[in-house]
């Protein structure tokens, strides 16, 4: 494993699986020639043992290596809680191949030799999209934060509330009074930082309700 200069903590990773240290090292040059960071692996057992960075990031995974091929792989990571946006590389691909590396989510699938331009414009697509499922993980978690934040009554209520529950329904249905079920809706749009009905329901089903 290898590991170019980094820039800093946020500064986006691209990790690199390939058997062939001769194809290792000459993408650590192409990409640090660009002012990415590169961490290279021989196989993916070494991948995974290694600690990923808090960062945004793009995977560039040799399809054929002993042991776990990188197809194989590619076919666990959701099941190993790995979320990047795959790029394949392989000198032993076909159509076949490359479609069902797209079917199962891949970013790009090249064939060597392949252009450089080629590899760099996938890399910088699948950090750009790491990033934005960076920013919608965030935004979710914050949600997540705001709703635990709600006692279970009020919870109970806004549940009722984005049925399309009147107030008055709302309190007999949970046996309370009308009054009640007022103050309860408005501490949690208050503490769910929401200002209309229509914004607490978008909120509502952002977190699966």
């Amino acid at each position: 494993m290898t590991l170019s200069t980094p820039e800093g903590k946020d500064s986006p990773i691209v990790y690199v699986v390939d058997d062939d240290v001769s194809v290792r090292a000459a993408l650590e040059d192409l990409l640090a020639s660009v002012g990415l960071q590169v961490l290279s692996f021989g196989s993916t057992q070494e991948f995974i043992a290694h600690d990923r960075a808090d960062a945004p990031a793009c995977l560039v995974l040799d399809v054929r290596m002993p042991g776990q091929s990188g197809m194989d792989f590619h076919r666990r990571m959701s099941d190993l809680g790995i979320s990047l946006p795959t790029v394949f590389i392989t000198g032993h691909g076909d159509i076949a191949m490359g479609v069902e590396a797209m079917k199962n989510g891949a970013l790009e699938f090249l064939t060597k030799p392949f252009r450089d331009q080629s590899l760099l414009d996938a890399i910088h697509k699948g950090i750009e999209k790491d990033r934005e499922r960076r920013r919608a993980d965030a935004a979710a978690a914050v949600l997540q934060q705001r709703w635990a934040s709600l006692t279970a009554g009020e919870q109970e209520v806004i549940r009722l509330v984005v049925q399309g529950l009147l107030n008055k329904q709302i309190a007999a249905r949970l046996d309370l009074s009308e009054i009640t079920v007022k103050v309860r809706r408005g501490n949690a749009m208050r503490k769910m930082q929401t200002a209309s009905l229509a914004e607490l329901v978008r909120v509502a089903e952002k977190l699966g309700m």
